[in-house]
């Protein structure tokens, strides 16, 4: 019953990227990085939006079993069809708000809908700490930061094994450089790293 309705899901993003922009910019945007300050708005709106899609996804895919059960003890449907609708229906919702970005993926939604659903079911206080560990998630994916200007080479290192991390800076490769991962080893084996660990 929204007044904006379907271009609150074009406009949310967009002040989403520019809080963070006037937020984090002027700390972390103008120190350049492979992309260069310009560039630091839509730096942030890839990550950010590849973020919120499998937040949202898998914090309402852990839910759907449970919150389904009346239909499921009634009517005879593949429980599995729960999580993934959930995860469909944030893809959608992502697509709608990257119209000019668009085409990812939505394995890694779907592998953690289904696990966190089958999990909540027997372990409800699941929701609660995958809140928490979704925000650490959130600073560990360098969505308003470049990798390259942290001091330390371990840190570095541990963003770098993020899975989440690895698809968002493919995403970013090919929106803000225009490029290809496959024309680079190290773009191609963070896909690769990724595709393997969901």
């Amino acid at each position: 019953r929204s007044y904006l309705g379907l271009i609150w899901t074009l406009l949310e993003p967009l002040l989403t990227m520019i809080v963070l922009t006037f937020v984090f910019g002027s700390m972390l945007g103008s120190k350049g990085g492979v992309y260069g300050p310009e560039l630091y708005p839509v730096y942030i709106l890839c990550g950010r939006l590849l973020y919120s899609c499998f937040s949202s996804a898998s914090k309402i895919g852990m839910r759907s079993i449970r919150s389904n059960q009346a239909m499921i003890k009634k009517v005879y449907v593949p429980k599995y069809l729960y999580p993934l609708s959930s995860v469909i229906y944030n893809y959608v919702i992502f697509l709608l708000s990257l119209i000019v970005l668009a085409i990812v993926g939505v394995v890694r939604g779907i592998a953690a809908a289904m696990f966190l659903s089958t999990v909540c079911v027997f372990f409800r206080d699941i929701e609660y700490l995958w809140d928490v560990l979704l925000m650490l998630l959130m600073y560990c994916s360098a969505i308003f930061y470049y990798v390259d200007n942290i001091g330390s080479s371990v840190v570095r290192t541990v963003i770098r094994m993020n899975p989440l991390y690895c698809i968002i800076e493919n995403f970013r490769h090919i929106v803000l450089l225009g490029e290809s991962i496959f024309t680079s080893s190290m773009e191609i084996n963070m896909l690769i790293y990724s595709s393997v660990f969901s």
